[in-house]
C-alpha cells in the first residue's frame, strides 16, 4: 500500500493520490445522478449499499492499513465484486472502474498485484454488463474491447509507479546521506576549531606564562646564589622576579577571559621592544644592541612580533650561552622585518624540532609571515621574522 505523499515526493504519486481523493467526489455525483434517474428503485437501493459498503471498507483500511483481518487486498476484493454488481444494475455504470483505477495501485502491495485486482475489476465489469445485456455476444465483446483499453491504463499506472517511488526513495536516501555529511562536516569543523585553540592556547602560554615562569626560576637561583655576595643584586634580581610574576598574573587572567585585551601595553611597536630588550638586559645582563624603526601596525602584528622576540630571546637564555645579541626591525616595502641574532654556540637548524621555533612559524604564517632560521654550531644564531603590513588600522 502506497502512503501518502510527502513534501519531495515525485510529481506521479501526488497525482495518483489526488486521482484517488477525488474518485470519492465522482462516485458520489454519479450515484446523485443515477438516485434521480429513472433506475428502478430496488436498484437504487442496491446501489447506495454498495457504495455505502465501499466506502465503509475504504475508511477502515485507511484508518488501519496493517488490520490483520481486513486489510488493503481485501478492500481490492470488495472494490472487484461491488464494480461487478454496479455494472449489472445499470447501463454506463461501469465508469465507476475507470474511476477507482488509482485505488488498484495505491492498496496493491506490489506491482503484479495491482496489474491482478485491476484485471479482475475489468473482467468484473465486462461479465456484468454482459449479463445485464441478456448475454449478447456482441456487448460482450464491446465490453472486453472497452474493459481492456481501461485495463491497460491501470498496467500503464502499475509499472510507473515503481519508478516513482524508487526515485522518491533514492532522493530520501540523498537527503539523508547530505544530512549525514553535513552532521559529520560539522563535527568535523567543531573538531578542527577545537584543536586549533587549543594549539593556539598551548603557543600563548609557552609564550608567556612557561617563558615568565622560567625566567623566574633563573631569577631566583642567582638571587639565592648572590644573596651573601651582593645584597644590591640580589634585590634587584627579586625585584625582577616581583615583575615577572606580576606579568604572568596579567597574561594568565587574559588566558581564561578575564581580562579583554591581550595584555600588551598600548604603544608603538618600537617602544613595546625597547622595553622588553631593557628588562632582558636587567635579568641576564648581556649586551643588546638594538635598531628599532618606528613601524605602525595594529595591535595582533605587534604581538605577534613581541612574541617571536619574547621566544628567541627566552632561547639565547637557555641555550645560546652568548655575550651579545643584535635586534633589528625595519620596514621593508610591503612588510615588517625583525632580525635577532646571537654570537651563541649555534645548533643545526635541520636537527630541531622544538615547540618554540615551530609556534613561531605559526603565529606568523597566520598573518602570511614567515620566519628563517639561520644557524651552525659555534657560529651563532639569526632569527629572522617578516610578517606583511597591510596597512591595517593602528589599535
Amino acid at each position: 500500500m502506497i502512503q501518502r505523499p510527502r513534501r519531495g515526493d515525485p510529481f506521479w504519486i501526488w497525482v495518483l493520490h489526488g486521482w484517488e481523493a477525488f474518485s470519492w467526489a465522482l462516485i458520489a455525483l454519479v450515484t446523485l445522478v443515477t438516485m434521480l434517474g429513472g433506475t428502478p428503485v430496488s436498484r437504487k437501493l442496491v446501489l447506495l449499499a454498495l457504495m455505502a459498503v465501499l466506502g465503509l471498507c475504504y475508511a477502515l483500511v485507511r484508518r488501519n492499513p496493517g488490520h490483520p483481518v481486513f486489510g488493503p487486498s481485501r478492500y481490492l476484493c470488495v472494490l472487484v465484486v461491488v464494480l461487478g454488481v454496479v455494472s449489472w444494475l445499470g447501463d454506463g455504470l461501469g465508469v465507476f472502474y475507470f474511476v477507482t483505477l488509482a485505488h488498484f495501485i495505491v492498496f496493491a502491495d506490489r506491482p503484479r498485484d495491482a496489474i491482478l485486482f485491476s484485471g479482475l475489476g475489468a473482467l468484473g465489469i465486462t461479465v456484468g454488463g454482459s449479463v445485464r445485456a441478456g448475454g449478447q455476444a456482441h456487448v460482450f465483446l464491446t465490453n472486453t474491447g472497452s474493459s481492456l483499453g481501461v485495463w491497460a491504463v491501470a498496467v500503464l499506472m502499475a509499472v510507473l509507479t515503481p519508478r516513482a517511488l524508487a526515485q522518491r526513495d533514492e532522493r530520501a536516501a540523498l537527503r539523508a546521506e547530505l544530512k549525514s555529511t553535513r552532521l559529520e562536516l560539522a563535527e568535523v569543523h567543531q573538531r578542527q576549531g577545537a584543536a586549533e585553540e587549543r594549539e593556539r592556547l598551548a603557543r600563548e602560554i609557552h609564550d608567556t606564562l612557561a617563558q615568565g615562569f622560567a625566567s623566574i626560576i633563573v631569577l631566583a637561583e642567582a638571587a639565592r646564589s648572590q644573596l651573601a655576595v651582593d645584597v644590591d643584586r640580589s634585590a634587584q634580581q627579586l625585584q625582577s622576579i616581583e615583575q615577572t610574576a606580576r606579568e604572568n598574573l596579567a597574561e594568565a587572567r587574559v588566558l581564561v577571559g578575564a581580562a579583554p585585551s591581550s595584555g600588551v601595553a598600548a604603544g608603538s611597536l618600537a617602544a613595546t621592544l625597547r622595553r622588553t630588550l631593557d628588562r632582558f638586559t636587567e635579568d641576564t645582563g648581556l649586551t643588546v644592541t638594538a635598531e628599532l624603526a618606528d613601524i605602525a601596525c595594529d595591535q595582533p602584528t605587534r604581538i605577534a612580533l613581541l612574541r617571536c622576540t619574547q621566544e628567541s630571546l627566552a632561547n639565547i637564555r637557555k641555550h645560546a650561552a652568548a655575550t651579545t645579541v643584535g635586534v633589528v626591525l625595519a620596514r621593508q616595502p610591503g612588510c615588517a622585518e625583525l632580525e635577532i641574532t646571537d654570537d651563541g654556540r649555534g645548533f643545526v637548524v635541520e636537527d630541531s624540532h622544538g615547540f618554540g621555533l615551530d609556534g613561531m612559524r605559526r603565529r606568523l604564517a597566520e598573518f602570511g609571515g614567515g620566519l628563517t632560521v639561520t644557524s651552525s654550531v659555534g657560529d651563532g644564531t639569526r632569527i629572522l621574522a617578516t610578517i606583511p603590513l597591510n596597512d591595517r588600522p593602528q589599535v
